[in-house]
């Protein structure tokens, strides 16, 4: 099996693969097995420095290429994107790098028609190039902060990222979300979330998506809050069983996530308080720092268009 990572840094994720399939067949008492093939790109050259270090020191078998994957990946076959069986990724979040004209000038067909440039947050266009690194039966995993999964479904009005989630909704490739808990990161108090992504979804779970909400899976740590060895394996039994579970995971259907604006938040559907619902302060902000840059967006427009008019100025 190949395993990639877009934005691998020290490589931390591929080894971690390799590491969880030896335990794997160590329960399962087999001593030969093949390998994973684990492919890495990473944009700093220390960095990059250290995956390979960290592939030779563990033994790993792979490659691990440096450049900028968002505008020029490394990893091509026949002129296009290679394509893997697995990829996973945990990409800075937001990142404000790259602009309009970096998803029209993509010759790899990573950006179609009807999702593209998601807007000045590039968390979606990471998602378009894994979805575009995933072989017909492929299946990905990414961590991203939680506004990637609502920004711009608390208003009527035409959104890009929102537009991005409708594409990925709607052709059926989003096979669920999983909410993490707060004040897990070292770089960040705020909370993430983990979509997983399919090009092979079994046919009982077509148009649906497995929803899970662990936002209180959690134990105080010194620092920064954890998820106990216990808690992993209920997320991941449950995740992988696509187990309903009250005030923790919902399997939701197209329909309903179209009803609620492609909103595809755990926390939205599944509300883990007693008593009154509510939402996480932390994807208001999200929200409203949308709402405030997409109404700036249509003052200027108006500004402009009253400029031509001779009104105003």
């Amino acid at each position: 099996m190949e395993i990639y990572d877009p934005c691998c840094g020290s490589a931390g994720l591929l080894i971690k693969c390799q590491l969880a399939l030896e335990e794997k067949m160590n329960l399962r008492s087999k001593s030969k097995y093949a390998p994973l093939k684990l492919y890495g790109q990473e944009y700093t050259p220390e960095t990059w420095a250290m995956a390979n270090m960290n592939m030779i020191i563990h033994d790993m078998e792979g490659e691990i290429e440096i450049g900028d994957t968002f505008r020029t990946p490394k990893f091509r076959k026949d002129n296009r994107l290679r394509t893997f069986d697995r990829v996973v990724a945990n990409p800075m979040w937001n990142q404000n790098w790259f602009i309009e004209k970096d998803y029209d000038n993509d010759e790899l067909d990573r950006f179609p028609k009807d999702a593209g440039y998601p807007g000045n947050k590039a968390d979606w266009g990471w998602i378009q190039h894994i979805a575009a690194s995933l072989n017909e039966k492929g299946r990905a995993a990414l961590v991203l902060d939680t506004g990637a999964a609502s920004r711009g479904s608390g208003n009527a009005n035409t959104n890009k990222e929102k537009k991005v989630r409708k594409y990925f909704v709607e052709n059926d490739f989003i096979e669920g979300v999983i909410y993490l808990p707060e004040n897990l990161f070292y770089n960040t108090s705020a909370p993430g979330i983990i979509i997983f992504l399919s090009n092979n979804k079994p046919a009982n779970r077509k148009d649906k998506c497995f929803l899970l909400n662990a936002a209180r899976e959690f134990a105080k740590g010194d620092s920064k809050n954890y998820i106990t060895d216990d808690g992993i394996n209920r997320i991941a039994e449950i995740f992988r069983t696509w187990r309903k579970e009250e005030k923790f995971s919902r399997i939701v259907d197209k329909a309903e996530i179209a009803r609620n604006n492609y909103n595809i938040s755990p926390s939205r559907y599944i509300h883990t308080a007693d008593g009154e619902e509510y939402r996480p302060i932390a994807e208001i902000v999200e929200e409203l720092n949308a709402l405030e840059e997409e109404a700036k967006a249509t003052d200027a427009a108006l500004k402009a268009i009253l400029k031509q008019l001779g009104v105003g100025a």
